[in-house]
């Protein structure tokens, strides 16, 4: 279909948007175009004769396109090519972002054990048809279908959201439609779920993508004055029972099986007269349910057994020692109070402040005698022989100095040593562009300051700011592709293949523990 029409007879330009067709000199001039084209239909004659062109992508490209005009029950008008292949000439060429999307949804379903497909076309009636990005089989006879808008959709969006979203539920399909873009995820036409903006390689990977938007949950509550929220009726506590959505945050893949298998379905939520439409769980859709229906949902009560907060692990602090230098050998108590006597008695004595500065200076890796403790159970008699910590095989940088974990180097990890020297690098890089970032001026273009009381009188006056100059520039942009270089290899990294998906999160958590530097204050403290 096409918007745009050149009449070969007349020749006129002519533009369906518009009521007048773009010629408010001609009365009626869409009646009279559109009977004389239904007379020559019904005398069979070739569409070809008619006298009607594409006058816009077709005419552009010099091809001779033939139309012939069409008029919907709803009144909307409607030029239809002669043949297919000009009709696809007018659709956007999908992109790489999108097709990557549909690769993506259709494995995250696969993996689930569920069937699907790409551009499917369903009937509605006799004649239309709907046709849906990616459809999913899920279970029950569950019919999930996935439409993809991407930044490259235009600024506005598509407008036949809610029309679309309408008939396919009509014909048992859910819609789930996913986008990059904040203004379409706002809208609550149906339910819009959105990631960031990625290009077409990242989201191909298997790794992680996360859905920032579109996913709630509901937390029941009542109105009294133990309420952390509100009174959303405008009241102070009007002592009913309220229910409030929560943002979430939950994986892709995730969303694409669990909608399939039905613990994750969508909803809508009157929140005063405005209609939001979102993605909960089942339980939180059952619960609302009973809770519109009148049942009183109270909180979910915490188990008996819930009495201490504290945590049952044992501490994840431990000696620490300067890279290079030799720290006396620890053997890791069982008992926990045993462990924090052996933290403080074995910590070292704090750096001097000027390693921590900006100014570089060279790392030097010469042995150097700590004091030797007690040796463990024996009340204080007897001194154990100190043993060398051996720094990392690796070229860090030597323009700031840390203090790091002799856990990485003295024990036998859990990971590749490639990863564990990845992940101390991406630490250092760190701490080497926050101590630039600290001596640079406080404006990356030369601004004035102001005195106490003129802007922010809690910050004193605030000296006039020279600017980064270009080599200043030049180095925090290298820092922060060395940051992004550093961050890429650790999360693409081969071993995270073999992590079980449950544990994922964990394991990246204890690696960076594992290799995270000691703050000097914690140095300080352990001293």
């Amino acid at each position: 279909m096409a918007n745009i029409v050149w009449h070969t007879t007349y020749r006129l330009l002519l533009d369906l948007k518009q009521e007048d067709l773009g010629h408010e000199n001609f009365d009626d001039l869409w009646n009279l175009l559109y009977k004389a084209d239904r007379m020559a239909a019904q005398r069979h004659v070739p569409v070809s004769e008619r006298g009607l062109q594409c006058g816009g992508i077709c005419r552009d490209a010099g091809v001779v396109a033939w139309m012939y005009l069409r008029q919907q029950a709803n009144g909307r008008r409607e030029a239809v090519h002669e043949r297919a292949e000009d009709e696809e000439r007018h659709k956007a060429p999908m992109s790489d972002e999108h097709k990557a999307y549909q690769e993506r949804i259709l494995r995250a379903a696969a993996e689930g054990g569920f069937d699907g497909d790409c551009e499917v076309r369903t009937p509605v009636g006799r004649s239309s048809f709907i046709q849906t990005d990616t459809l999913i089989e899920g279970a029950d006879g569950r019919r999930i279908g996935w439409e993809v808008q991407l930044s490259s959709a235009g600024i506005d969006g598509p407008s036949s959201v809610k029309a679309r979203a309408s008939k396919a539920a009509k014909r048992g399909i859910t819609p789930a439609w996913h986008t990059d873009r904040a203004d379409y995820a706002r809208r609550s036409d149906t339910q819009w779920t959105q990631s960031n903006d990625l290009p077409a390689h990242v989201i191909a990977k298997i790794g992680d993508l996360r859905v920032i938007s579109g996913y709630r949950a509901l937390d029941f509550w009542v109105c009294d004055l133990r309420a952390v929220y509100p009174c959303p009726d405008g009241v102070r506590r009007c002592g009913k029972p309220h229910v409030t959505p929560k943002p979430r945050d939950v994986l892709f893949d995730d969303l694409v099986r669990r909608t399939a298998a039905g613990t994750i379905v969508p909803v809508e939520f009157l929140r005063g007269t405005k209609v939001d439409r979102f993605w909960v769980t089942d339980a939180d859709c059952d619960r609302l349910a009973d809770f519109q229906s009148g049942v009183i949902i109270l909180p979910p009560t915490q188990p008996d057994d819930a009495s201490s907060k504290s945590s049952p692990n044992l501490p994840t602090c431990r000696p620490t020692a300067i890279l290079g230098e030799s720290a006396p050998a620890v053997t890791v108590a069982s008992d926990p109070t045993a462990l924090i006597s052996q933290q403080r008695a074995f910590a070292p004595a704090p750096p001097p402040v000027e390693t921590f500065a900006h100014v570089p200076q060279p790392l030097t890796h010469a042995a150097v005698s700590a004091p030797s403790p007690p040796a463990l159970g024996e009340a204080g008699h007897g001194e154990p022989e100190p043993e060398e910590v051996t720094p990392p095989s690796v070229d860090f940088p030597t323009e700031i100095e840390q203090v790091y974990d002799p856990g990485v180097t003295t024990t036998a990890p859990a990971f590749p040593d490639d990863l564990l020297q990845l992940q101390e690098r991406l630490h250092r890089a760190h701490a080497e562009h926050r101590a630039y970032l600290a001596e640079l001026p406080w404006s990356v273009e030369p601004m004035a300051g102001w005195t106490r009381g003129e802007r922010f009188s809690h910050r004193g006056d605030v000296p006039d700011s020279p600017g980064w100059s270009d080599e200043q520039k030049e180095t925090v942009e290298r820092m922060r592709t060395e940051l992004r270089e550093l961050a890429t290899a650790v999360v693409d990294h081969p071993h995270w293949a073999t992590v079980p998906r449950e544990n994922l999160v964990n394991a990246r958590m204890q690696l960076k523990k594992q290799t995270r530097p000691v703050e000097p204050d914690d140095v300080t403290e352990a001293a």
